[in-house]
């Protein structure tokens, strides 16, 4: 079996991904993309072919030391989600870009969400995690 390097099996799970995750005018698409020193997002309407917003850490109003951490990954997702409310669109679809939803990525995606986009799945993880303390406080006093 040929070994593949990182970036093409990141290649490959992005193209999957892509399959089904699709944006559209009214929902547009978050894409993510991560480099070593940076981290980028776009809101993009698949269905014409726009890109309609982007933040990224190589903008000089977001830039503070280094774009490779989870403080800049969470500038960035701020700063999306107010360059969308602002062009009146409320809930993305989020596409990770074919990396792991961890770290810098769930970070700007959080960010993004605490920042007004997509509330209902802010609200709805919010509850949930409520939920699994109460149940652990609830098991921790049992035991």
């Amino acid at each position: 079996m040929a070994q593949r390097d990182r970036a093409a099996v990141r290649r490959a799970v992005h193209t999957r991904i892509r399959r089904k995750v699709s944006g559209t005018g009214v929902r547009p698409r978050l894409a993510i993309y991560r480099s070593l020193n940076h981290i980028y997002a776009q809101l993009i309407d698949d269905e014409q072919g726009v890109t309609l917003a982007s933040a990224s850490t190589t903008e000089k109003d977001l830039r503070s030391g280094t774009g490779g951490n989870v403080e800049a990954a969470q500038r960035v997702g701020r700063a999306i989600a107010e360059r969308a409310t602002a062009k009146g669109i409320e809930s993305v679809v989020f596409d990770r870009g074919g990396y792991r939803y961890h770290g810098r990525v769930k970070a700007l995606a959080d960010a993004a969400r605490e920042a007004g986009l997509n509330r209902e799945e802010a609200s709805a993880s919010a509850g949930e995690a409520e939920e699994e303390a109460t149940a652990a406080a609830e098991a921790g006093a049992e035991g």
